[in-house]
C-alpha cells in the first residue's frame, strides 16, 4: 500500500515535466519556418495584352520557277535529280525534237538562198548602172535616142528595187533562223534561277507537249507563309508590318507582311496574306501559322518560369509583404512571348517567384 502511494506520487512529479518538454518541442517546431535564398521574384503587372488571331498556311518558296516544256518531243535525257542543288543557267534535260531541227535547218538554207539573190541583184544593179551612164553619153552625143534613154533609165531603177527587194528578203530569212534556232534551242531546258529542284514530272522517253509540267525549282534561302486570314480582318494588315510566326520543325520567328491579298474565298471566308519569312529549319510546304494582333485588352502578365502544375492543378509561389511564400492555385490564359496571361487567382502587385522555386516549400520564408 505504502508502495503504490510512493508511485502514485513519482507519475504526478513526471506528467508536468513531459508536458514542459512537449511545449518546448512545438514551439520550436512552429518558430523553425524553412528559409530559401537566391529566389528571383517578379512584380505582376495589369498592362495591355494583344488579342490575336492565329491564320494556318503552308510554305512557299518566295521564288519558284515551274519549268514547262515549249516544244512537242520526246524527253532524250533528264540531268538532274529531285533534292538536287542547281545553278542558274543548268542544263537539267534535253528534247528530242526532230522537226524544230528541221525547221531550223530550212531556216538555214533559206539565209544562203537570200544571201545569193542578193548578189545576183547587185550584179544587176551594177549592170544596169554601167548600161545607164553608156547610153547618156550616147544621147549627149545625140548618137542615142531619147527613148533608148527611158528604157535604160528604167532598167537602172527596176535594178536598184530588186536590190531593196533581195536585201528584205536575207532580213526576213534571218529572222526566220533566228526564230527557228530559238525554238531549236528549247530542245535543251536548263535552270532559269538558282535553287534545289523539288520536283520531277518526267523521264526519259516520256512525250511531252508545250505546256507539259517538266520541274520545279525552287530558290533556298528566301520562303513566304501564305495564310488563310479570316476575312473580319480584311482591311487591318499592313505591308510591312511584323507578325509572329510559328512553322512545324522551326523555332518561332518573326515575320513581315509582304503582300496581302484584297479579295476573299467565298467558301472558306478567308483571305491570303503572304508573310516573308527567314529562319533555320524552313521547308517549302510545311506547316505554319501566324498570330495577327485584332485588338488588346487589360490583364495580369507573369512570366512563364513562374507558372508550374501538380497534378492537375495550376499555381505559382506567391509572396506576401512578409515574404513569405505561399501556393496559389491560378487560371492562365494566353501565352504572349515568354509571358503568360493570369485570369484568376493572383493580383496586381503582388510578388511571384520566377526562379529557383524548386527550392520553395509552402511557408518558406524569402530572402
Amino acid at each position: 500500500m505504502r508502495r503504490s502511494t510512493l508511485l502514485s506520487g513519482l507519475l504526478l512529479l513526471l506528467i508536468p515535466l513531459v508536458t514542459a518538454g512537449c511545449g518546448e518541442k512545438k514551439r520550436h517546431t512552429e518558430t523553425a519556418a524553412p528559409v530559401v535564398k537566391g529566389a528571383a521574384l517578379e512584380l505582376a503587372r495589369m498592362t495591355d495584352i494583344p488579342d490575336l488571331v492565329e491564320a494556318v498556311g503552308t510554305v512557299k518558296a518566295r521564288n519558284s520557277a515551274q519549268i514547262a516544256a515549249r516544244i512537242p518531243g520526246t524527253v532524250k535525257s533528264v540531268l538532274v535529280r529531285e533534292g538536287e542543288r542547281v545553278g542558274r543557267g543548268r542544263l537539267l534535260l534535253t528534247i528530242d525534237a526532230a522537226e524544230s531541227m528541221a525547221g531550223a535547218a530550212s531556216a538555214q538554207a533559206g539565209v544562203e538562198e537570200g544571201q545569193r539573190a542578193l548578189e545576183e541583184a547587185l550584179a544587176r544593179q551594177s549592170l544596169a548602172d554601167v548600161t545607164w551612164q553608156r547610153f547618156n553619153s550616147l544621147y549627149q552625143e545625140q548618137a542615142a535616142t531619147r527613148q533608148e534613154l527611158d528604157a535604160r533609165t528604167a532598167e537602172r531603177d527596176m535594178a536598184r528595187q530588186g536590190v531593196a527587194r533581195a536585201r528584205a528578203r536575207l532580213i526576213q530569212a534571218r529572222e526566220a533562223l533566228r526564230a527557228a534556232g530559238a525554238v531549236a534551242g528549247y530542245t535543251k531546258v536548263t535552270a532559269p534561277i538558282s535553287g534545289v529542284v523539288t520536283a520531277k514530272s518526267v523521264d526519259v522517253g516520256m512525250t511531252v507537249f508545250p505546256g507539259t509540267p517538266l520541274m520545279i525549282v525552287e530558290e533556298t534561302g528566301a520562303f513566304r507563309l501564305e495564310a488563310a486570314a479570316p476575312e473580319s480582318l480584311l482591311g487591318k494588315f499592313r505591308v510591312g508590318e511584323a507578325v509572329a510566326v510559328e512553322v512545324t520543325g522551326a523555332p518561332p520567328m518573326n515575320g513581315r507582311v509582304a503582300e496581302v491579298v484584297p479579295s476573299a474565298d467565298p467558301l472558306s471566308r478567308t483571305f491570303t496574306v503572304k508573310i516573308d519569312i527567314a529562319g533555320s529549319g524552313l521547308r517549302s510546304g510545311t506547316f505554319g501559322k501566324a498570330a495577327f494582333a485584332a485588338g488588346s485588352h487589360r490583364g495580369i502578365l507573369v512570366s512563364r518560369s513562374a507558372v508550374f502544375e501538380r497534378g492537375a492543378l495550376t499555381a505559382v509561389w506567391a509572396v506576401g509583404t512578409d515574404r513569405i511564400a505561399r501556393m496559389r492555385l491560378v487560371r492562365i490564359g494566353k501565352t504572349v512571348g515568354d509571358k503568360v496571361e493570369v485570369l484568376s487567382g493572383l493580383a496586381e502587385g503582388e510578388n511571384v517567384v520566377i526562379a529557383g522555386g524548386e527550392k520553395v516549400v509552402d511557408g518558406a520564408r524569402i530572402e
